[in-house]
């Protein structure tokens, strides 16, 4: 097998090309003519009211609520009863009202507590 020689020239040029500084580049071209972006409109899905089961009724209430203030009630059950787990903040801990809507755990990640709640919303 033949090996081919390295060229002495070559690696000279290839550090001169690596040791080149990275403030030499130019940056980005920003647009000027951009229109300004929309407001957001809130998803219709999102706002759109729906009756809460009796178990969870105990904690928000039975009146028809859009998910995200079923979302902020419970938040706030949650933080008025100081459920949260002291040591992983993530986690809640379920008192009586809530292990219902939980399914019977007595502890979920907030995460998972979402999709526990939306089980129970029509």
């Amino acid at each position: 097998m033949a090996t081919a020689k390295k060229n002495p020239v070559a690696a000279p040029a290839k550090a001169a090309a690596a040791a080149k500084p990275a403030a030499a580049k130019k940056p980005a071209a920003v647009k000027k003519d951009a229109a300004p972006a929309a407001p957001r409109k809130p998803n219709a899905a999102f706002m759109k009211a729906m009756t809460p089961s009796t178990v969870l009724a105990a904690v928000v209430g039975a009146a028809p609520l859009p998910r995200t203030e079923v979302t902020k009630k419970v938040w706030d059950y949650i933080k008025k009863l100081d459920l949260q787990d002291p040591a992983n903040r993530r986690m809640i801990n379920a008192d009586d009202k809530l292990k219902a809507v939980f399914g019977g755990k007595a502890q979920v990640s907030m995460f998972e507590m979402t999709k526990l709640i939306s089980g129970h919303l029509k």
